[in-house]
């Protein structure tokens, strides 16, 4: 039996009700527009909606999987070249919750000087952002957690955000196969306070998992 994203129940972290779906689905639906860029900390837009950042390693899927969200496909950029997203990206959903979509860290095709540019400007909005109500860090799903990803986890830990930990690309696993990468994912939460124990696997290809975490993060849309 599957859940409402399309993951067999027993590999569900939880399963929203039909309801949570639908406000899900309703909010997603509406306008979702860019608002701003910033290439430094200095051009961070003014912050008043609650705001969900999506953060991960280069080209785990950060695009799609916002696109996959929004039900666009061209919202946010998608290259199959790591490090071409240069600066954090902000999407006004309904005037309700601010989307953000951070730069890749790991393998980036780019100067030293300039991942570490990037790396220090998303520290520092991770630090310093007070409306960002949550973070999602996305891991390759058959790949797993690597070093960089447990870095991060430990950034989140440090700066007091709450993460869930969203896995892409299940639908290139087999069941088996997914369901061992899940079991490992949780394992990886377990010593880290900031993590959130509801965990998405998801599919930007085949929607897999798309209505769960839209239900979950329309609860922290304003007037939720």
């Amino acid at each position: 039996m599957a859940g409402a994203g399309g993951i067999p129940l027993s590999l569900e972290a939880e399963t929203p009700d039909a309801a949570a779906i639908e406000r899900g689905r309703l909010l997603f639906a509406r306008e979702c527009a860019f608002i701003a860029g910033a290439a430094t900390p200095e051009a961070l837009p003014p912050y008043s909606l609650p705001e969900v950042a999506l953060v991960g390693r280069s080209n785990v899927g950060k695009s799609s999987l916002l696109n996959a969200l929004t039900g666009r496909r061209d919202l946010a950029r998608v290259s199959a070249t790591p490090g071409r997203t240069q600066q954090i990206n902000f999407f006004d959903l309904d005037g309700r919750l601010v989307l953000v979509d951070l730069p890749g860290y790991g393998h980036a095709e780019a100067p030293k000087a300039q991942i570490a540019a990037w790396t220090r400007h998303l520290r520092a909005y991770l630090r310093g952002r007070p409306t960002l109500a949550r973070a999602l860090l996305l891991i390759d799903a058959r790949h797993g957690a690597k070093d960089h990803d447990r870095d991060m986890m430990a950034l989140l830990d440090e700066s007091a955000v709450v993460f869930h930990l969203v896995l892409t690309k299940t639908d290139k696993l087999k069941p088996a196969e997914l369901a061992g990468r899940i079991a490992a994912s949780r394992d990886e939460l377990r010593d880290h306070p900031a993590g959130h124990p509801a965990l998405f696997p998801t599919s930007a290809e085949t929607g897999v998992g798309i209505p769960s975490l839209r239900a979950a993060l329309a609860q922290l849309a304003k007037g939720a």
